[in-house]
């Protein structure tokens, strides 16, 4: 039987994720089936369906993955890609805190309650944050602490101050310490204001006082024994709620937060180069698209308005915030931007490097994206054309691909402050290289500029 373990999946002794066949399945353990039936026999997981915060599952007859364990198996709907919290941008983040919060207000309603509150728990579905995970629910029992507590501190709201008081790049700390950002550390790491902040106050800097005085090093202290009444816990959930609906983040001066109104395309071209992506998007006609260097989002929308799933990926804070904002505003529901630095892109992070896949693990995508990106790889990065081939052969089946002389104004500004040692950066080479991988399918000169699109196709062999 094709069983494949995922290896993410096997922290929670409630059950875990399985593929067959190519189907995603999840089993439940003997030892989660009373909380599962009671998730079920509450009406939570409906209503948490319902309002679109939890991934909907179906129960199926199958042979468990594990028999000797399973209490039964259930298949989760499958998403086109899993993002992780260190590519999301301030708005992404916060979503997914809020939506972990409102999950938690819910359950506490149903007599359940959240057993953890991990940020890789939440995925955007449908243009919303919502909750992947059917098994992070247990029964609420009168006076017992919110498990999850700390935890919720430490992937959601300490992350959020610091990108909103300190700098909005420290999420990608997040990297680094897998299972969110110390208390500690980030309450070295934020201003002195944040202390006459009384939620942050309480939620970070005495939180981690607190996690410090009682931390078991020394084999002598521990946490104290506490209760809370469920009253006290619904207090905690909106002092958090409000905690995080105040951080805020505006999205301006970074270096291509503003790209579309400095770029040189006249509106004809600009408007032709849309025509011409269009036409090829629908000729592809893939399944999922990556746009890289997306900026806004402007030509990843070309993708999506037309239903495909598409992940729109920039290194820009403020253009992919910008984008998730519009994503809101709009109520789009096929589009999802993310933060990527493609000359250091997610790497596989985790227990065995295997817990969170790299950028390319979970692709490749039927349709690449790559617009006025390949120059700023090969002279601002100084990577050669043949690496950025293999690169995008990886990324995706085909691609649409855009090439910027050196004449333009653009690749000129690249060149004003460095010494021009690119000398196989010509439209030549540019395509020699692209062909020892792909076969060129169209080549269309981009109306009154000096720039050219290719729609190619990577070689099966």
């Amino acid at each position: 039987m094709n069983n494949e373990r995922l290896k993410a999946s096997f922290r929670d002794p409630s059950g875990f994720l399985f593929r067959r066949n190519g189907k995603l399945y999840r089993q439940v353990n003997q030892i989660y089936t009373e909380e599962y039936k009671f998730l079920m026999d509450s009406g939570l997981y409906f209503t948490l369906v319902e309002s679109g915060l939890l991934i909907p599952h179906r129960e199926v007859d199958i042979v468990p993955a594990e028999p000797e364990a399973a209490g039964k198996v259930i298949q989760p709907e499958q998403l086109p890609f899993i993002s992780y919290p260190y590519e999301w941008s301030f708005g992404l983040l916060k979503a997914g805190a809020l939506a972990t919060l409102s999950i938690q207000k819910r359950a506490l309603k149903a007599g359940m309650t959240l057993k953890d509150a991990s940020a890789y728990n939440i995925q955007f579905y449908h243009g919303k944050a919502a909750l992947i995970d059917s098994l992070s629910f247990e029964r609420y029992r009168e006076g017992q602490p919110w498990a999850a507590y700390r935890q919720f501190c430490q992937h959601f709201l300490a992350p959020l101050a610091l990108m909103a008081y300190t700098d909005v790049r420290l999420n990608q700390i997040l990297k680094i310490y897998i299972d969110g950002i110390p208390l500690d550390l980030a309450s070295g790491l934020l201003p002195f204001r944040t202390w006459l902040n009384p939620a942050l106050l309480t939620h970070i800097h005495l939180h981690a006082r607190l996690q410090q005085r009682y931390s078991d090093t020394a084999g002598k202290k521990t946490l104290p024994s506490s209760e809370m009444s469920k009253r006290a816990m619904e207090g905690l959930i909106d002092s958090l709620r409000a905690a995080v609906r105040k951080l805020k983040w505006d999205p301006q001066g970074t270096e291509w937060g503003a790209y579309y109104q400095i770029t040189n395309y006249s509106d004809a071209a600009f408007n032709h180069k849309k025509e011409l992506v269009s036409a090829w998007i629908t000729r592809v006609n893939p399944g999922m698209v990556w746009d890289l260097g997306a900026n806004d989002g402007t030509f990843s929308r070309l993708a999506s308005q037309k239903e495909i799933f598409t992940a729109a990926f920039d290194i820009d804070p403020a253009a992919v915030e910008k984008n998730y904002r519009l994503v809101r505003a709009n109520k789009e529901r096929n589009l999802i931007p993310l933060l990527l630095d493609l000359t250091n892109p997610s790497p596989s992070i985790g227990w065995h490097h295997r817990e969170r896949d790299s950028f390319l693990e979970r692709g490749p995508a039927d349709l690449v994206l790559a617009l006025a990106l390949v120059h700023h790889l090969a002279i601002s990065n100084n990577v050669p054309l043949p690496q950025v081939v293999d690169f995008f052969a990886d990324a995706g089946s085909w691609l649409v691909i855009e090439f910027v002389p050196k004449s333009d104004s653009q690749v000129q500004k690249l060149l004003s402050s460095r010494k021009d040692i690119f000398h196989q950066y010509t439209r030549e080479e540019f395509e020699a290289a692209f062909r020892n991988r792909y076969e060129i399918h169209e080549t269309e000169p981009v109306d009154q500029s000096e720039r050219t699109l290719y729609l190619m196709e990577r070689k099966k062999n």
